[in-house]
């Protein structure tokens, strides 16, 4: 789900670090660039992350599926993972929640906690992958995300579906990621109501990407043509962050 703890102190590190490995010659050949150049720097990464984005869209595979793992290999405890401290926990009033929508979809009414409730649900016990490296197993249910978008009467053939969430986070991803059977809006973990560590009242699960691409307390959902960015993706991460 949400971005996995990693602070804006990072960002400096890791600029420093993509500097140094490209410096060796990489981002020279690469773009003509003067190393000592910040702009430049800055401009280089962006254009290869893009590049990073429009090889990985290419490469992903609507139809494959993430692996799946029996009950007895869930980590316990699942961990927390925000850009912000577990005691800064949002914790929003289920009943006077709506999740609202826009943008290019038919049916923009706001929906009821207990509306998405009573939709068909399915369970995955799948990997959640961070971009700082560790992973865990964790049980999600809820609704298909791709039902759910041809209830609405979503276009199918946008580009980009947005996120915006009730802790101030933000994302987006691609159609294709979000009409993956695996692709879940998640409003139970374990079999019982998402907790607010993990993004009450819904989240969206998406195995096929790294942690920092699935959203927490989802507010409203949008599809679009018109790039969206994100929370961690307008500081410079890969935007596509398939896992």
């Amino acid at each position: 789900m949400l971005a996995d703890a990693i602070g804006r102190v990072a960002q400096p590190s890791r600029r420093a670090f993509l500097k140094r490995s490209l410096t060796l010659g990489g981002l020279t050949l690469l773009t003509g660039c003067a190393t000592d150049d910040q702009d430049s720097i800055e401009a280089a990464l962006m254009r290869i992350s893009r590049f990073n984005d429009r090889v990985q869209s290419l490469l992903f595979n609507p139809a494959l599926l993430a692996p799946t793992y029996p009950d007895a290999m869930i980590t316990e405890p699942f961990p927390f993972n925000a850009y912000y401290g577990e005691e800064e926990v949002r914790h929003i009033d289920g009943e006077a929640w709506r999740l609202e929508l826009s943008g290019m979809l038919a049916d923009r009414r706001p929906w009821t906690l207990a509306q998405l409730r009573a939709l068909p649900q399915q369970s995955q016990v799948t990997r959640h992958i961070c971009v700082e490296g560790w992973s865990a197993i964790g049980k999600w249910g809820g609704v298909p995300f791709s039902h759910f978008l041809r209830l609405v009467g979503a276009d199918l053939s946008a580009k980009y579906v947005g996120f915006q969430c009730g802790d101030d986070y933000y994302t987006s991803i691609d159609m294709a990621t979000a009409l993956h059977p695996q692709t879940l809006m998640a409003l139970t973990y374990n079999d019982q109501p998402l907790p607010p560590r993990y993004g009450f009242p819904m989240k969206l699960r998406m195995p096929t990407k790294l942690g920092y691409k699935n959203p927490k307390h989802i507010q409203a959902i949008f599809v679009t043509n018109t790039y969206p960015g994100g929370y961690w993706e307008d500081q410079g991460y890969n935007w596509f962050g398939g896992s």
